[in-house]
């Protein structure tokens, strides 16, 4: 999974992103939670399944409700 097709989903999810963080990471937050994590944006190249699953579970996110992680 790409960045873009993560932060899609997460946007779909109604998480918010808050800021770009130092290097290649970005902010998010879940606004139903209130928990933040940063995720990688490496642009074009796919991001671990394990780091995906880190980043729903940091957020608050069910797997059921993100949905696969391709």
């Amino acid at each position: 999974m790409k960045y873009q097709q993560l932060a899609r989903r997460l946007r779909e999810l109604g998480c918010e992103e808050l800021r770009q963080a130092k290097g290649s990471h970005r902010f998010w937050r879940n606004p139903a939670t209130n928990q933040v994590t940063a995720a990688p944006d490496w642009g074009a190249k796919d991001l671990a399944p394990g780091t995906v699953r880190s980043i729903i579970r940091q957020l608050g996110i069910s797997r059921e409700e993100f949905g696969p992680i391709k």
